[in-house]
């Protein structure tokens, strides 16, 4: 009797108690975890050594020996080494004249080297993917790439698509939140996340110092990524959302413009430090952070970025060995990062890594990852990371280019048979 006058009295409970059940089950499928990435390693066949650097510069015939030096100065100092990597048509020659199958190739040997690897090591079919988000700002085509990935892999008809394009080095950040806004309405789904740039179309041959610095400093590459919200994948996944912050400043002439590159008829500049704005209370972000994913976008971007947040040498480490061997991979560059704090072993469960991202806009896009189990360094780092950080990240260009300084713009010539020194 009495088990039944409780059951009776509780019974204007029974609503409550489901609502309650209904929220936490809802809160429990919101979560955003990366279950795994591959970053994508080139073929050795289109690294960009010195001498090729050069020779490929010398093809350009709209340059003169002002653009030459500039180019020396801004090489030197970009923090980039020699084993990057460029597009197949401009070992080719033919980066004057590049053809829409250039770019679709760019693509193709990103897509099918990647994805593939990430697949067979997830173990999981591409007809489990649910949701795929691809993020390639310079290339937009129809068919789709999207529609590439979807028939190279047989995904199913009902996948959820986006592509972005335009959106530059933040776009990464942009398709986690697209992720993270279908999972706050979906349960128990899978996405497949592809950012990369192609370079090929949008390689540059004239003379405009702004956009020949681009020439310098982007090489290729790129990431795929599997996202889940399922909680039967949580043990196995790498990292777990805990916030994310977009930001979008119309004018690059505010104060938050402190990484942008700017250049005058001496050189190029950088804005280290916010024009005009008065002292504010700098943030200890040690207190919440244990690693910095830093945009690679030069070694001036790296150093504004240490200056303003108050990061040691040992935090920056990471984003200065992705720029000196990488290169400033766009969108991608965040988890080459990423994937060096992992080679390391430096990331250990519970770990905190806070990313943070520019892009055009301007945009500023962060966001706050947990480390959700020890992980073991297996990615694209590991056949070289022991080389990492080496004793002189000096810049070959100017030992090899450096006679350059002390030409005279009106007697300066090269000649026909000259061979660049190996």
């Amino acid at each position: 009797m009495d088990l039944f006058l409780m059951f009776f009295y509780s019974l204007p409970l029974l609503p409550l108690f489901y609502m309650i059940w209904r929220v936490l089950d809802q809160r429990r499928h919101q979560n955003c975890y990366i279950l795994d990435y591959e970053c994508y390693l080139p073929t050795d066949d289109k690294k960009l050594s010195t001498k090729f650097s050069g020779e490929v510069i010398r093809r350009n015939k709209h340059l003169g020996l002002n653009e030459y030096k500039f180019l020396l100065k801004a090489i030197v100092s970009s923090g980039i080494g020699e084993e990057t990597y460029a597009p197949r048509m401009v070992f080719e020659g033919r980066e004057a004249s590049p053809t829409l199958a250039d770019g679709l190739l760019e693509m193709d040997e990103f897509f099918l080297d990647s994805i593939n690897k990430l697949f067979k090591r997830t173990g999981i079919s591409p007809s489990e993917i649910d949701v795929l988000v691809v993020n390639i700002s310079m290339l937009a085509t129809l068919p789709s790439l999207s529609s590439r990935i979807i028939n190279f892999y047989k995904m199913r008809e009902d996948v959820k698509v986006y592509n972005l394009t335009g959106m530059g080095c933040s776009a990464s950040l942009v398709s986690i939140n697209i992720v993270q806004s279908i999972f706050k309405s979906r349960k128990n789904l899978q996405a497949l996340v592809v950012t990369s740039e192609s370079l090929s179309l949008g390689w540059y041959t004239g003379n405009n110092r702004s956009m020949i610095l681009a020439n310098c400093l982007f090489r290729t590459g790129g990431c795929a990524m599997i996202v889940t919200n399922k909680p039967s994948l949580k043990d196995r996944a790498m990292f777990k959302l805990k916030t994310l912050v977009r930001t979008h400043h119309g004018s690059k002439d505010e104060s938050y413009d402190c990484c942008i590159q700017k250049e005058d008829e001496k050189g190029l500049k950088w804005n280290k430090a916010a024009a005009g704005a008065t002292a504010r209370p700098m943030i200890n972000f040690s207190t919440g952070v244990d690693h910095y994913c830093l945009h690679t976008g030069g070694k001036a971007v790296i150093d504004a970025i240490a200056q303003n947040l108050g990061l040691s040498e040992y935090d920056v480490e990471p984003a200065r060995m992705t720029l000196h061997r990488f290169g400033n991979t766009s969108a991608a560059s965040l988890w080459y990062v990423l994937a060096y704090m992992e080679a390391k072993k430096r990331l250990k469960k519970g770990d905190k890594v806070f990313m943070i991202s520019f892009g055009a806009g301007f945009k500023c896009n962060s966001c706050l990852w947990e480390v959700m189990r020890d992980l073991d360094g297996k990615n694209v780092w590991a056949d070289f990371i022991d080389s990492y950080p080496p004793k002189n990240l000096a810049n070959p260009f100017l030992e090899k280019y450096g006679w350059l300084q002390n030409e005279d713009p009106d007697t300066f010539y090269v000649p026909d048979d000259y061979e660049i020194p190996d």
